[in-house]
């Protein structure tokens, strides 16, 4: 039986304080289990094979679609939020207590399998997390001009918890590696998971006391989660009933392969081939690779509205691709990172990757958008994203094995071939201008 929907929410500046930290609180866990569970492994000495099955942590995201109807028609989202982000804190917590643990331990590396089961409970929790925060954001602000005035703090609160991991959390288990007071970057890393354990645990306190509680504006509707169903089972089916789907779904499976495989190995590849310091790679991945990403979204849609999309799909798509090779090449003459040129070199190649990434995002979100009907949106967008997301994740989780059979450089070169097909369907596929 679920709870009535919130009634419309003013916007205010407690209404702008929660999407802050909402938005934030969805964003934290996700860094946390994609981002700090590959620094951490890779420093530990994990070999690259299972650094390669750490993509496969993405799968909660790619699929939370399946069990969404269960957080629509079951209890409140902000009930769901408090809930899910006090659990996520404590597990990051449980998983700080383990390294410690694992550090006084005879055999440490015997903590790392607990250690990865915990990281897979926070995945498929962090993913509902998604849901509930992203659920009660269009429940609390339901005028489509206030969602979208309000879609910018969204955005900037998500980055903001990047940062606040990938340079932040990161630079802490620099700083507490260096630092004589902790032993082993067992310790440190456990200093690390508590913080941000601590931090997501300070969020489900936050949201228990400012979010708004809903309020019943008719009868409360037990048939919401059989709705749901209904609502998901039409979508899914209209979605593949479209004209020349078969070129549509390769076109979306396809067309970022090559950044998937580029970009699945890209920490191990820092940290060890490269020898990237980790307080260098707390600002390259986490200052450098924010902006990078930013500006190629920005640009490529600005693109896209001045060109249109089937005009602006070349350049954008040459660009994420040709930029492919920078790796190969980074990864053949490997510059000397404890040098001021060296992780230059490094930091602007990254920062180039990450523009062009951003570029094709821009590309593929649009055409996502423009095969969505106007009444299974969401829906539509949720299979389409799941559809794209879900191969390269597989591909990615053997990312680890490609680089133990032929290394680093072939891995890029390999990403480069693999992103062909998607160029190669460019033409065929249907791209409507809306």
């Amino acid at each position: 039986m679920s709870e009535p929907q919130a009634t419309p929410t003013p916007i205010t500046r407690k209404t702008i304080a929660w999407v802050n930290t909402t938005y934030f609180a969805e964003g934290l866990p996700y860094m946390i289990v994609r981002i700090l569970s590959g620094v951490f492994f890779t420093q530990l000495g994990v070999k690259e094979r299972y650094l390669g099955y750490l993509n496969y942590l993405g799968l909660p995201w790619n699929i939370k679609f399946l069990w969404a109807p269960l957080v629509d028609g079951w209890s409140s989202k902000k009930r769901w939020q408090v809930a899910l982000q006090a659990l996520i804190g404590l597990l990051t917590i449980l998983i700080g207590y383990l390294s410690y643990a694992a550090a006084g331990a005879s055999e440490p590396s015997s903590h790392l399998e607990g250690i990865a089961v915990v990281f897979i409970a926070i995945a498929f929790l962090a993913a509902t997390n998604d849901i509930a925060i992203d659920g009660f954001y269009l429940e609390a602000i339901q005028r489509r001009e206030e969602q979208a005035l309000l879609s910018g703090y969204r955005v900037l609160a998500y980055r903001l918890a990047m940062v606040f991991a990938r340079s932040g959390l990161v630079a802490l288990a620099a700083w507490a590696m260096s630092s004589a007071t902790f032993g082993t970057p067992y310790h440190a890393w456990a200093l690390t998971f508590v913080v941000g354990g601590g931090v997501l645990l300070a969020c489900s306190i936050l949201h228990a006391t400012i979010l708004p509680n809903p309020r019943s504006i008719g009868n409360a509707t037990g048939s919401q989660f059989a709705r749901a169903q209904q609502v998901f089972r039409e979508g899914f089916s209209t979605y593949l009933a479209q004209p020349k789907i078969h070129l549509i779904l390769a076109f979306i499976i396809f067309y970022k392969m090559g950044d998937e495989l580029l970009f699945s190995m890209v920490t191990p590849f820092m940290l060890r081939e490269l020898k990237v310091a980790t307080e260098q790679y707390a600002w390259i991945a986490g200052i450098v690779g924010a902006i990078g990403t930013i500006v190629g979204a920005m640009w490529g849609g600005a693109l896209i509205k001045r060109m249109g999309l089937r005009r602006a799909m070349w350049p954008l798509t040459i660009g994420m691709n040709l930029n492919l090779w920078l790796y190969v090449w980074l990864s053949m003459y490997k510059p000397d990172a404890s040098t001021t040129m060296g992780v230059a070199i490094i930091a602007v190649i990254h920062g180039i990757e990450q523009i062009a990434a951003g570029l094709g995002s821009a590309a593929l979100l649009v055409f996502l958008l423009t095969t969505c009907s106007q009444n299974y949106k969401a829906t539509h967008y949720a299979v389409g994203s799941a559809i794209m997301s879900i191969p390269g994740t597989i591909i990615g989780g053997q990312g680890g094995v490609i680089v133990e059979a032929i290394g680093y450089t072939n891995l890029y070169i390999l990403a480069f071939v693999s992103s062909i097909p998607g160029m190669c369907l460019i033409p065929f596929v249907p791209m409507k201008e809306e």
